[in-house]
């Protein structure tokens, strides 16, 4: 992990400023990103809006049109910016971004390198994933698509948490400067196996690789390319074969402050029906750590 540096910590302003990015819902099917400008105007079927309306608001206000209209005006979260970005390429939803960070065993301060960049979707949620003082290093071979998706990280405040890339992982491996720095990695590439053997140099010990295989047959092939053994993500056995939890260096313990026999609130919610959900198939496996 990099050191803690309390200089770097992000702030989250909740009031919208000039120039803050704002996702403007309209409704359930129907969202935009916005660039707030002080004489910017706003025009949907809903009416018209002026942004300077919008100044000094908290994000998630409601505000109306001159005939009744309304809209919000949301912060532009990583869960948001996964339904409303450009799609360069097929992207991950929640269902799997939520997943693979918690697979990754992510927490602030990790050091998150990426091959796959995209569209941008699964590096937004890593960047939140190991800020303030981690880093995320995401690269792409197709240069436009690279240019493309830093641009999407200068406008979501994201760029000094993400660095892009232009390299060609399966052919040159990732760059020996982050050889045993590497906390997690994650592949999304048609030949996942060819660069396994350069993930295995960068990752710390105890580290953990995720590769994402939107076809069956190249998750077969990677598991046959690379001895595997089968194992419950939650669990492992121990020497004397009983079951043990499965635990890491990397994961935090949180309390609940006494809160186990507290009764929960009851929250009436109706499902979204054109939720995303997993869209293919997540290999993980982990470093073996010397004992």
């Amino acid at each position: 992990m990099l050191p803690m540096d309390p200089t770097k910590k992000l702030s989250f302003n909740r009031r919208i400023t000039n120039g803050d990015l704002v996702i403007v819902y309209e409704r359930y099917d129907s969202m935009k990103p916005v660039r707030v400008s002080e004489n910017g105007v706003l025009q949907n079927r809903f009416g018209v809006f002026k942004h300077s309306d919008w100044l000094g608001k908290p994000f998630g206000s409601k505000v109306f049109s001159s005939k009744g209209g309304f809209i919000y005006l949301l912060a532009p979260t990583p869960e948001l910016w996964t339904l409303v970005l450009s799609h360069r390429t097929q992207i991950l939803y929640i269902a799997d971004i939520s997943f693979v960070i918690m697979y990754l065993e992510i927490v602030p301060g990790c050091v998150v390198l990426e091959s796959g960049t995209g569209s941008g979707s699964l590096t937004t949620s890593l960047a939140r994933a190991v800020a303030p003082n981690g880093h995320v290093y995401t690269f792409d071979f197709h240069e436009q698509r690279a240019a493309s998706a830093r641009e999407d990280f200068e406008r979501t405040g994201l760029s000094s948490l993400v660095t892009v890339g232009v390299r060609d992982i399966q052919g040159e491996g990732f760059p020996d400067e982050f050889i045993g720095r590497a906390d997690s990695v994650f592949l999304d590439l048609p030949q996942p196996w060819l660069a396994i053997p350069s993930v295995a140099k960068m990752l710390q010990q105890d580290g953990v690789l995720c590769s994402f295989s939107p076809y069956i047959r190249t998750f077969e092939v990677l598991l046959r390319t690379y001895e595997v053994r089968e194992g419950n993500l939650g669990s492992w056995q121990d020497n004397d074969g009983r079951l043990a939890t499965l635990k890491s260096c990397k994961k935090r313990q949180r309390s609940t402050n006494g809160l186990e026999n507290s009764s929960p609130q009851t929250i009436l919610a109706r499902r979204n029906g054109e939720a995303r959900g997993h869209t293919g198939y997540l290999t993980f496996a982990k470093l073996k750590c010397d004992i």
